[in-house]
């Protein structure tokens, strides 16, 4: 079976959860099929663990226009290498259109990853404009004709069926996010973390993700005023999608400061084996997301064995064990789509109240930790989820044939 992945994110260009997954589909997929990837960006190596890989740059003449239309530019240049597929598997909006039109170029299924909705995050159309419209326009065409859709959660599945009603649920499979916990453990030496501004003796609260309002930090750095004085905070973010919201982070960056020495702030994208450094110190990770499909970032600190206290919403309540591998923060939201908390000083003060109980029983987090890498293990390899999604294609395929 040939299968052909198309994706945005792909080594060494990765800066999401959902780059994290096409990376480690491959990994156990290339071994079982013919695998090629087809993937947004420069130059990169064409041969991932037995993967063929070709890379697609922007057209030029779309370059200073609305990333969206960028975004349909590479998708068009992509679909004529597509022929020769037994099956198309597209991830997020910006890989849809090419799987869409590969596969009715070509007469063959097209099978989509769902890793976000374009419906549940409507603050998007503060960096796109216009170009929301498209991007959601393009992600409720491909949802509409798939020949299959998987969902990396029980919670996403109901969302796709709630967004897109017109979607036979019979379409609609899931398959969990996973970790590879080989390489996800936790760090036997803490000597880089000095070099980071760390204090590897102190109680810290570490954050890991990208400064979008989906990620929820302003609530974070609200809570993060709540908590002990001599506790560590250190968030690992990248750059924010809008200056506004740039601007409201480094204001409350600003006002933590003022009052705590112990708040660090590393805008890079650290290598692997920092980050499992950072992850593995930590007393407690934070996810105050407002949306989040599944969140593999929990479980990359659960298998470096950190208890994690997070938000309940989406999947994460599939992948945080309340009480067991961290605590879960109710999270009352507005119904628009926004995500919004109903009560913000509410979710504040319980999200504080959840890591304030964590830092407060060194004992009860180291073992959360533990069973948090325990579960890891045992519910969330590669390996089981490489076999059920060729379970998905074998039976896209099948549908075809008859």
């Amino acid at each position: 079976m040939r299968v052909d992945i198309v994706t945005k994110e792909f080594p060494p260009a990765i800066y999401g959860g959902a780059g994290v997954h096409v990376a480690e589909l491959a990994r156990v997929l290339a071994p079982l099929t013919k695998l090629h990837v087809h993937a947004f960006g420069g130059e990169r190596p064409t041969d991932y663990h037995g993967a063929t890989v070709a890379s697609y740059a922007e057209p030029d003449d779309l370059a200073d226009g609305n990333p969206a239309l960028a975004t349909l530019g590479t998708d068009l240049r992509i679909v004529p290498a597509l022929a020769g597929a037994d099956v198309i598997h597209s991830h997020t909006w910006y890989a849809n259109m090419a799987g869409h039109w590969g596969a009715l170029m070509n007469d063959v299924p097209h099978v989509l990853s769902a890793h976000s909705l374009e419906p549940l995050r409507p603050w998007k159309a503060e960096q796109l404009g216009g170009g929301y419209a498209v991007s959601s326009w393009a992600e409720s065409t491909a949802y509409h004709a798939a020949d299959a859709i998987i969902a990396v959660s029980d919670g996403m599945r109901r969302d796709i069926l709630s967004a897109y009603p017109g979607v036979d649920p019979e379409r609609v499979h899931v398959v969990h996010n996973g970790v590879d916990v080989q390489s996800w453990q936790p760090a036997p030496q803490l000597d880089d973390l000095p070099s980071l501004g760390i204090d590897p003796g102190k109680r810290t609260v570490a954050f890991v993700g990208r400064i979008t309002r989906q990620k929820g930090v302003p609530y974070l750095l609200r809570a993060a005023a709540l908590l002990p004085p001599d506790v560590q905070l250190v968030l690992c973010a990248g750059a924010a999608d809008t200056p506004e919201l740039a601007a409201e982070v480094a204001g409350l960056i600003a006002e933590l400061r003022a009052s705590r020495e112990s708040v660090v702030v590393i805008e890079r994208m650290l290598p692997r084996h920092e980050l499992i450094q950072v992850l593995t110190q930590a007393t407690v990770f934070a996810c105050p997301s407002i949306y989040e499909p599944l969140g593999i970032v929990n479980l990359e600190a659960m298998a470096c064995s950190t208890a994690v206290v997070a938000s309940a919403v989406g999947g994460i309540p599939e992948v945080v064990a309340d009480g067991e591998t961290g605590y879960l923060v109710p999270l009352e939201q507005l119904p628009d789509a926004s995500g919004t908390p109903r009560d913000v000083e509410v979710f504040v003060a319980d999200f504080a109240a959840a890591l304030n109980r964590a830092l407060e029983d060194g004992d009860r987090a180291a073992a959360m930790g533990a069973a948090g890498r325990r579960r890891a293990a045992e519910h969330f390899s590669w390996e089981a989820i490489a076999q059920r999604t060729l379970e998905v294609y074998r039976a896209a395929i099948g549908s075809r044939s008859r």
